[in-house]
């Protein structure tokens, strides 16, 4: 008899335990979001140029929930896949603007352009 109850406890623990697993990997789903940033982009290079493709890739990925950064010059956006639990948009199109790049509304600084390639600015 108490092999059988140990038997149903350990599945009942087994199944337990799936659920909260499946939950939690859905709920860590949901907080990745995608954003496509409207941006001004001067040079046809900028992906690949010294400064400003690093520029992006550094700068970007050293914010913490920045999962995946696309810089499309032709299309002038870029495409950041970020964890809203640790980083919101609002602070990403900031750091963009910093960069020397607007970012949808966020006008880029004037010390970010200071830092551009010259092929890279207005």
């Amino acid at each position: 008899m108490k092999t059988k109850n140990t038997s149903s406890l350990l599945k009942m623990v087994t199944l337990f335990l799936m659920f909260i697993s499946v939950s939690t990997f859905a709920q860590k789903k949901d907080n990745i979001k995608t954003a496509v940033i409207k941006t001004v982009i001067h040079c046809d290079h900028c992906k690949q140029c010294e400064t400003c493709g690093d520029k992006f890739n550094k700068d970007l990925y050293n914010e913490d929930g920045i999962k995946r950064v696309d810089v499309d010059a032709k299309a002038m956006t870029i495409t950041v896949v970020y964890d809203t639990k640790k980083t919101d948009l609002d602070k990403i199109k900031i750091m963009i603007s910093k960069l020397g790049y607007d970012a949808d509304d966020v006008k880029a600084t004037p010390e970010g352009i200071a830092k551009l390639d010259g092929c890279c600015k207005k």
